[in-house]
């Protein structure tokens, strides 16, 4: 297909290439377009943490059209996001089709060091129900304990990674007991970052998106969301 193109072009006229440039000219700025999904923007660089089966990145991916603004990550290996989930090639496969730049191996408590995102700053960073995995039970002092420290990395991590004029760093959460145990907004201004904005999260808003257990036999599992808000965190 490639080389007939290329053989047919060869006796265009000239008034015939400036017509294909206008009209590559204008493909372009089409594609320039900036589209948004809730809260995230196609003019965005934006980095997406323990994204599971990465079907949150994919949604945005979808409705950006072009996934070349947006890094997305898992803790896991390849070969144990294939065997977790049922999606997780596919989607991971379809997301680098799109542009999308995917890291394995990603720790959300180190991810400051990694040795490409260290180089980058990022206008959102998102981490979507962070959770450590289930060690104890959920209400425990340990388990509560386990997931603040969790959040407490990834925020002093994330900050050294945002763009400092407009960043801001994004952790969906649950809502009610023990969840609001975890003490988000007090963790963020030791870091020195303050709360901007607190909005609720709707799973409907982003189609496509599967949230997944991702610890233990049921991994490719949903959980029971119940009330959920995203929080918004900026510099102070």
């Amino acid at each position: 297909m490639r080389n007939g193109a290329y053989e047919e072009s060869k006796g265009t006229r000239p008034e015939e290439e400036e017509d294909d440039d206008e009209e590559e000219e204008e493909y372009a700025s089409s594609t320039d377009e900036e589209k948004w999904r809730k809260h995230y923007s196609s003019k965005q660089r934006i980095l997406l943490i323990g994204d599971g089966d990465f079907s949150f990145s994919l949604s945005l991916a979808r409705t950006f059209g072009s996934a070349r603004n947006m890094v997305a990550t898992s803790l896991d290996t390849l070969e144990k996001i294939g065997k977790k989930y049922g999606n997780g090639i596919r989607n991971v496969m379809e997301l680098e089709d799109r542009g999308c730049l995917v890291c394995t191996e990603v720790d959300a408590r180190q991810m400051s060091q990694h040795f490409f995102l260290k180089t980058q700053r990022f206008n959102r960073i998102v981490y979507n129900f962070p959770h450590v995995g289930f060690y104890y039970p959920e209400d425990s002092c340990c388990q509560i304990q386990m997931n603040k420290t969790l959040v407490k990395e990834f925020l002093k991590n994330a900050k050294k990674l945002l763009n400092k004029e407009d960043g801001e760093i994004h952790i969906t959460h649950k809502e009610g007991e023990p969840y609001n145990k975890w003490n988000l907004e007090k963790k963020a201004k030791k870091i020195g970052l303050f709360l901007h904005e607190i909005v609720r999260f709707r799973k409907d808003d982003y189609p496509g998106y599967d949230n997944k257990r991702a610890h233990g036999g049921n991994a490719d599992a949903p959980f029971h969301l119940g009330q959920c808000s995203t929080y918004k965190f900026r510099p102070s």
